[in-house]
């Protein structure tokens, strides 16, 4: 999951001033922005054939309870033309701390305009004070729903759903509250733990994935590490010590943290990583300071730390209380770990966030996706490990494709030709254009919606 880290050359940002608010009234469309009830203008920027919104809106915390508190959610608006379609973009964490203009693939196909919402926890859009039950997959697709209600009339086209990853997942359930609020969804790499116990897909992956070879080289790094624990956790100790690493309010100490970042590797390894890559996994022979740093390098000895944590804790909220996470046997290293029950979603949680898990929902959106959606596009990466648990499509104008080869960075131009031209004109015919009118194209950076995480969907 890049963050969005470019602008477009010769941008220029403007903060809305005292003076740029009193242009309004001679810019139609900052006139109409302006006027969308709890809409804030924050900043633009101007480019070459575009314009580039940052702004808020204002949402209730619960929206059962709207009467009981707001917040300001972030969202950023890629204007090209009140005729084009939209993309609703929905990425399932934070936007940037400094939005810049970017684009989905399904932006750049259409030739269309772009909404992209940071989801609901993630700071700073969240509540004050925050009461975590509020974060569920019905309150956020509530926030994008009154987002598209409130922008609609404003871009009163065609409009088409996208995520990558757990913004995959957040385009989906999106759809399943309210189905009508756009015209179809593009979900990349979505995972579907529909029975978050049930994880023998996942062990079928890495049994099968890549090469024998590979894998048994893969499977030959953890153990290593494992067996060198007296020797590597003082190594992440003197890391922590020197750049302030904690593991106290979350994953609990440096072994604790070490033995999970081992547990991740062959994870990270295959989210992120090619098959060409496995002619760079160390053997048994690599000397520690080798299996250290290819570690590093694969999965992060710093992840698993108060201080990267933080960050992620809505997600990690939402996996033990309703997504649901991987549960993997790891059978080669079942002598070797220290800590049997620490993979789990809760462990990266402080214990006052630490939530049992509700089967409910996974299972009522899988049955829905199945039976009832309709117009639904979902891209897989073949050797992506999110992907061993997918989503089925129902058999209503909706499709289901495969990237050979691919990671979780998946996407339509991976597929084989075929399949590209297919998902291209099945998205095309969904949002109303042809490859004509769909070349309306913008020079600003692609992005792949999954930003910069270590294994997270």
């Amino acid at each position: 999951m890049r963050l969005r880290i470019a602008a477009a050359a010769g941008a220029l940002l403007m903060a809305l001033s005292p003076a740029t608010a009193a242009r309004a009234a001679d810019d139609p469309l900052l006139d109409q922005l302006t006027g969308v009830p709890g809409l804030t203008v924050v900043s633009e920027t101007q480019g070459t054939g575009y314009r580039f919104f940052v702004l808020t809106f204002r949402q209730p915390a619960d929206h059962r309870h709207p009467g009981q508190g707001t917040f300001e959610q972030r969202v950023t608006l890629l204007h090209r033309s009140q005729t084009q379609p939209m993309v609703l973009s929905t990425n399932g964490y934070g936007l940037a701390a400094s939005p810049r203009p970017t684009q989905t693939e399904p932006t750049a196909l259409l030739g269309a305009n772009q909404v992209s919402v940071e989801h609901r926890f993630f700071t700073p859009s969240r509540p004050a004070p925050a009461d975590w039950s509020d974060l569920n997959i019905w309150q956020e697709a509530t926030d994008e729903h009154r987002i598209v209600s409130a922008v609609k009339s404003l871009y009163p086209t065609r409009w088409i759903q996208t995520g990558g990853s757990k913004g995959g997942m957040t385009s989906v359930y999106h759809r399943r509250f309210y189905p009508d609020d756009v015209d179809g969804v593009v979900a990349y790499v979505a995972p579907d733990d529909k029975i978050n116990p049930e994880d023998r897909a996942y062990d079928r992956f890495f049994a099968t994935v890549g090469t024998p070879q590979c894998r048994a080289d893969l499977d030959e790094v953890q153990r290593q590490a494992l067996l060198r624990r007296d020797r590597l956790v003082p190594r992440v100790e003197a890391a922590a010590a020197e750049n302030g690493w904690t593991f106290s309010r979350t994953i609990g100490t440096a072994d604790r943290s070490f033995e999970m970042t081992v547990l991740d590797t062959v994870w990270a390894f295959w989210q992120y990583s090619l098959l060409a890559d496995c002619a760079g996994v160390p053997k048994s022979t690599a000397t520690d300071d080798e299996l250290y740093d290819w570690i590093d390098s694969v999965a992060g000895w710093s992840f698993y730390t108060d201080q990267s944590l933080e960050y992620y804790w809505p997600y990690y909220y939402q996996a033990a209380s309703q997504l649901g996470w991987p549960s993997l046997k790891f059978e080669h290293l079942r002598k070797l770990r220290a800590y049997p029950g620490l993979y789990t979603a809760n462990a990266s949680l402080p214990k006052e966030l630490r939530r049992p898990h509700n089967p409910l929902p996974m299972i009522d959106v899988d049955l829905w996706v199945r039976t009832q959606s309709s117009r639904m596009l979902f891209i897989y990466g073949e050797n992506d490990p999110w992907g061993a648990e997918r989503f089925t499509p129902s058999k209503r104008d909706s499709a289901l494709f495969v990237a050979p080869g691919a990671n979780h960075g998946a996407n339509i131009a991976r597929l084989t030709p075929a399949d590209n031209a297919a998902a291209t004109a099945l998205l095309r015919r969904w949002a109303g254009v042809t490859p004509a009118l769909a070349s309306n194209a913008v020079d600003l950076p692609l992005d792949d919606q999954l930003g910069d995480r270590r294994r997270l969907s």
